[in-house]
């Protein structure tokens, strides 16, 4: 399993063609309590740096972008009940949905975790 970052904040992690997607924990921390969290729907093709999801906190909305193109195979449906799972366990239980990757290629460009510390520590 192989995890990459984006500029955005968001983390994928692959497992052969699938890539599970999410928001790390810097960006959790930046939004505050999350009181909701919109999925897109399964079999919904995503571009690379287009809007998937949504998440909202008490101060704010932010969109998820995926940091791949690909179709959605399965969404977190526990975060509809537990959105707070973004905040307790943002890279595990808080996960927003995984595509299967149309482009592998377009992983070359994202960060791995080295690089993704580094831009943390100029914000």
């Amino acid at each position: 399993m192989t995890v990459y970052y984006t500029s955005d904040h968001e983390w994928l992690s692959v497992e052969g063609d699938i890539a599970t997607v999410g928001i790390t924990d810097y960006a959790q921390a930046q939004l505050g309590d999350v009181v909701f969290a919109e999925t897109p729907e399964p079999g919904k093709q995503l571009k690379k740096g287009g809007e998937a999801a949504v998440v909202e906190s008490v101060k704010a909305a932010s969109d998820v972008y995926s940091p791949a193109s690909g179709e959605v195979t399965e969404v977190n449906a526990a975060l509809a009940d537990e959105p707070a799972l973004v905040n307790t366990d943002p890279q595990g239980a808080g996960w927003f949905f995984k595509i299967k990757l149309s482009d592998p290629s377009e992983l070359e460009g994202l960060m791995d975790e080295a690089a993704y510390k580094a831009l943390l520590d100029t914000l």
